[in-house]
Order: C-alpha cells, then structure tokens, then sequence
C-alpha cells in the first residue's frame, strides 16, 4: 500500500493561495475531491497571513485528511523569500496545526547538520524533495528512500524537454518503492497522469492556481482522466500534434470510454519530434492516436500499412497500433467534412474554395472534389496549392481572385483563429463572396472569420461539426462499437460553450 493510501487518496490537490481566506476556500474544494492535501505556505503573502491560515486550520482540520506542508523557499523554485530557519519554523507551526507531512528540499536538507532535521520538531513524516526546472538530470537506476536523511519518501520534479525524458522517469517509479515522480511541462504531462500507474506514490493537480509547468487541474486529473483508477490493463490512446494544449479530443474520448465503462484513457501529447514520440509508444502502452498539425503528412512514412483513401489523400489523422507494433493509417477528417456541410450544401455541382493546403485541407479537398465539387486551392505556399488542385482535378485560386469571384462555400484549414488567438481573421470580410463560410477550427466554435461572416449575412458552419464527426469515427475504429454520441456531443459543446461564457465576463 502506498504511504498515503489507494485510489483517489493518491490523488493530491495542490491548495496555493496569497491570502488565508483564500487557502480555506481552496481547501474545502480540495476535500470535495481528494483527502491529501498539499498545502503550500510558501505561496501565502506574509508571515501573519501563514499564522492565520494555519490558526484556522488547527481548530477547524478535517477529519481522515492528510496534509502535507511545503514552504518552499526560492532557492528551492518556491516563492518563500525567508532563510532556511524560518522555513523550519513554519513547518514546525504547520505540525501543530495538525500536518502529518512537510516537503522539505534539498537545497533545505544540505544546509543542515547530518540528522538534524528529525531532531527538529516538524511534521513526522518527511518528503524529500528536488526539483529541476530546466531539464530532467541524469537519474539513477533506483531511488532507495534510506540512502536520503532518514527521510521516509523522495520526490523528483524535472522538466520534460522531450517524451524520452519523462519516460525515464516513469521508469525510475516502476523500479523504486516510496518514490514520487513528477514530470513537468506541457511534454511531460502525459507521464504526470500516468504516474500512479507506474508506481509513483502521489500524483499532484493544483485545485485553481497551477504551482509547477504541465500541471492538470483537480478536476482533469480525476474526472476526465480518472488518473487513479488507471492500472497496467489500461488501454492508452491520445492526440499528438503541435500545439495540442487547445485539443478538445480528450474530453470527447474519455467522455466515450466512462459512458461505455471501457477500461481505456486518451491523452494529450506535445510532439516537437516524431521519433521522439513513436520510440515511447511501447513504453505508455499506446494502442492508437489522433494526429493533428504538423504532423499529418509526415507520420506516412513510419506506416506499415495505410488505407487506400488517406494514402490518396496524402494525410492521415487516425492510427492504430497493432499488437505487433505495426502502425495503420486512416482518414476520418475525409468523413468530418463530408458530414458538416452537405447538410447544407449540395455538394454535387457546387463550387468550393480552401484556404489552406495542409493535412486537414487535403482531406477537405479530395473528399469534395470526389463528391462532385469543383475545388478552388488558396494558399499562402503557391507550390503546395498547385500540388493539391493537381492532385484533386481542381484549380488554384490567387489570393486577389477572392474580392471578385463568387464561390458557393469558403473553408478555412488554417489554424489562423485558433485558441487562444482567436481574435484574428484568417479572410478579411472583402474576401468573403459566398453563401456558406465553414472553419475547420472547433475552438472557439464561433471563430472571427465565421463572426464576420455571419455579419454579412452568410451562412456558417462551425469546425466543431466536423471535429465531433471525424472523432467519434476515429472513437468507434478503435473500439470496434458504437459510440455514445449523444453524450460525447453534449460534453464538447458544454465545454465550448463554458468557454465563450468565460470570455464574454471578462
């Protein structure tokens, strides 16, 4: 059993605030979620508002709850400015508010005399930690918690400058007992959720403010990734691309798997590098993925097998891996397309502008022109929109040619207009001499482009149609089922429209 207990115990909610009144209405939440909790008094803005806060917490500690103290100091990459003494004193404090645990760290530690802190009256139990923000150092084959101070458990927080690394440290928890693996930076967040199931005895989720890079909120990491329950049978699929931190796909597929109750998890991945993605594949159990920019053309050459349709389109979106590790390719933005607008287009005889020549605009391309479009190919790289109008039996269409030609619908394949800069254009209003104006992009759902759009009176489509269509059919190849549609609509456009809310109250 792990020092802090199983399933959602191993789960630790991050309370970080600059005022007492704000650490307890963290805290209340954290306990809604998780009972161990890290409370990080280095974030409170001065020492009277430290006694306050845990004054509070020593006449009010819930009941069952373990709490772990940290006041890290700058030296430490916290934001306690004190000397190593007062940091010692406020943990002392934190241990007669009722702390079972301190963080202390290294940079702590060596200024100490050998043994000296279990003599000093801080939280019984210790965590030892060290954190590199940089890069993640050269680590050891083992972490044996005995060889550390007397301490009873060790924590390693580096940043992930590739997938390489944060597998190292995945590693390094499956081979070590008491040990705490914390991956950090956008790259590193895949192996942060997966940490639990390698062995790592907390996995940590900030309850609002985030105190490290590449953390998931509470929330995320127990609901939408339900990091807690996942063991070495679960099924890991995800979405590489960059960027992908705007990607909605998680939300949609791990919707699908709890609505099915599938043993399965889908997760986002920041990939710079391609190889440096397919090497981990083994190492995460990855049994399929979504591909997004830039990445679309370029993962053909790593297939073993492709099917027919996206190997004419040039672009896959869709890959299974087999249980050989051999990797098939597909194409359902084809289907995505397809589905959002000829609900209100008759495509057959239609005339068709893109603007863009991608992976996504390919698909757009072949699966129009195939269904009876003529296609017109606008893009800032002249060499691949002749390519593409080529490839289709279509034409290219010079950027002047968009303030005089009249076409019956105007997609967008840029990522011009994507969160979190969605308040650009990637069409100026002149440009847009048309019936329907359809934007691949799904986030924001009401882009620039389609707000100018609607201004002139033209019909839109949003991007998020054809995101939901090409996901569930990427959902439902892997599966081998049906989707619950319903739901996972419903979760996406909940989410959307959360946002735009948000936005709209700023």
């Amino acid at each position: 059993m792990s020092l802090f207990g199983t399933g959602v115990r191993r789960i630790c909610a991050v309370v970080a605030a600059s005022t007492a009144a704000e650490m307890t209405r963290q805290l209340r939440a954290a306990l809604r979620e998780t009972r161990t909790i890290e409370l990080r008094l280095d974030w409170l803005d001065s020492d009277p508002e430290r006694a306050r806060f845990l004054g509070w917490l020593r006449w009010h500690k819930p009941k069952g709850a373990t709490f772990l103290a940290t006041c890290r100091r700058r030296e430490g990459g916290g934001k306690f400015a004190g000397a190593t003494d007062r940091e010692l004193f406020w943990l002392t404090q934190a241990r007669e508010a009722g702390c079972q645990w301190c963080d202390l760290e290294m940079e702590t530690l060596r200024e100490l005399p050998a043994g000296f802190v279990r003599e000093y009256p801080v939280p019984q139990r210790i965590m030892l930690s060290m954190h590199d923000f940089e890069r993640t150092p050269k680590l050891p084959g083992k972490i044996s918690v005995a060889r550390h101070g007397l301490v009873d458990t060790v924590k390693i927080a580096a940043q992930a400058q590739t997938i390489s690394d944060s597998v190292r440290l995945l590693r390094l928890a499956r081979r070590s007992k008491n040990f705490v693996a914390v991956p950090m930076g956008e790259i590193g967040l895949p192996a942060r959720i997966l940490a639990l199931r390698e062995g790592s005895a907390l996995a940590y989720a900030p309850v609002e403010q985030a105190t490290a890079p590449g953390q998931v909120s509470l929330e995320e990491m127990k609901h939408l990734y339900r990091a807690h329950l996942l063991t070495q049978q679960t099924r890991v699929y995800g979405v590489i691309g960059e960027p992908v931190g705007h990607s909605l796909s998680p939300l949609l597929h791990n919707t699908g798997f709890v609505a099915r109750r599938i043993d399965a998890v889908y997760l986002p991945f920041l990939v710079h590098h391609l190889k440096d993605f397919l090497d981990a594949i083994p190492e995460f159990g990855i049994r399929g993925f979504s591909i997004t920019l830039p990445h679309k053309r370029a993962i053909l050459k790593h297939l073993e097998e492709c099917e027919p349709l996206a190997a004419d389109i040039g672009a896959v979106n869709t890959v299974v891996v087999r249980r050989d590790g051999a990797l098939y390719g597909r194409n359902t933005d084809y289907v995505g397309v397809l589905r959002a607008l000829e609900r209100r287009l008759r495509i057959r005889g239609s005339r068709v502008l893109i603007f863009g020549a991608g992976g996504s605009a390919r698909a757009a391309a072949f699966a129009l022109a195939r269904a009876g479009a003529t296609v017109g190919i606008c893009a800032r790289r002249e060499k691949a929109a002749k390519e593409l109008a080529r490839a289709i039996g279509g034409e290219v269409a010079p950027r002047r040619a968009l303030r005089t030609e009249f076409f019956d619908a105007v997609l967008n394949s840029t990522p011009v207009g994507m969160h979190p800069h969605d308040g650009i254009s990637p069409l100026a209003s002149t440009e847009l001499n048309c019936r329907i104006v359809m934007d691949l992009i799904y986030r924001p759902e009401r882009t620039q482009l389609l707000k100018l759009a609607a201004k002139k009176g033209i019909a839109t489509v949003s991007g998020v149609e054809m995101f939901l269509s090409q996901g569930i059919a990427q959902w439902e190849i892997w599966m081998e089922k049906r989707a619950p549609e319903a739901l996972m609509r419903r979760a996406v456009l909940k989410a959307l429209r959360a946002e735009e809310k948000s936005h709209q109250c700023r």
